[in-house]
């Protein structure tokens, strides 16, 4: 039995009612397999989505979505390697949810 998670796609459509994303460069931190990736990609002008777990990213790459492939950048790192080798100010939001860090 597979689970469904958020199939009504609450969790999307709060983050997205709370954060402006249209338009926005976003920083998606702990994005695992892409789950809530895919849901605000459509609206974003670009979004980076960094993972420490390889594996997490490689199911993410293996899914992300038709005309998706331009708007997203999937990255292995961990916060701490990733932050430290980009401006501080280069995004206009960033998204933390359900992440261990």
């Amino acid at each position: 039995m597979s689970v469904a998670v958020d199939p009504e796609e609450n969790e999307s459509r709060a983050i997205l009612r709370l954060a402006r994303m249209r338009g926005q460069e976003i920083l998606e931190v702990g994005c695992g397999d892409g789950r809530l990736t895919w849901r605000i990609a459509p609206e974003a002008a670009h979004i980076i989505a960094i993972d420490p777990y390889g594996p997490s990213i490689a199911r993410a790459r293996s899914t992300i979505p038709e005309g998706l492939e331009s708007t997203v950048e999937l990255h292995v790192t961990s916060f701490k390697d990733f932050a430290a080798t980009r401006p501080k100010s280069a995004y206009d939001a960033v998204v933390f949810s359900w992440s261990l860090c």
